[in-house]
């Protein structure tokens, strides 16, 4: 398929705690990468200039990121909307509960296609009538899950062509 856009999509890496460079099985996934998103809590910028090394990087604020986050590069927020390979991409950290999640976030991300978030560390990836709503987990704090996990999105046309969780610890 031509002009495939391939995104990696990372939440929650809570450096320095859990990431103190970036884990090789997650540099892996990221060499392909056209562009990167990190839906919140990377707790240091210097996470989001490794980041950038691999693709450009696209970042929201999570609970706990400061100042010195929200002023990396031209700014990181709250919220951002962005179309890519024409999907309209909006990212937040916090989705609120489970229950309720797609219908809640159509109708606060009305004209979005794509909504990735994080906050939980539990991969999430749920798609009803072309409107996707997509976690990738945390490739650093698992939490209770079996394994750290980065998203990996393939967009062209104005569609998620594929959309997975990637195991990325054993």
């Amino acid at each position: 398929m031509a002009d495939v856009t391939r995104v990696a999509v990372l939440s929650d890496t809570h450096a320095p705690r859990f990431w103190k460079t970036c884990p090789p099985a997650v540099a892996q996934r990221l060499g392909d990468a056209d562009l990167i998103l990190h839906a919140g809590d990377v707790c240091v910028p210097s996470v989001l200039d490794e980041l950038a090394a691999f693709a450009p990087v696209h970042a929201v604020l999570g609970n706990n990121d400061g100042a010195d986050v929200a002023a990396w590069g031209a700014g990181v927020p709250e919220e951002l909307l962005i179309t890519v390979a024409g999907v309209r991409v909006a990212m937040l950290h916090d989705s609120g509960p489970a229950s309720g999640r797609l219908p809640r976030l159509r109708a606060r991300f009305p004209d979005a296609d794509l909504v990735v978030f994080g906050h939980s560390h539990i991969p999430w990836n749920e798609e009803s009538g072309g409107f996707r709503v997509f976690n990738p987990g945390s490739p650093t704090d698992k939490r209770r899950q079996p394994h750290g996990t980065v998203g990996l999105l393939s967009l062209s046309g104005g569609r998620v062509v594929s959309a997975e969780i990637v195991p990325v610890t054993p």
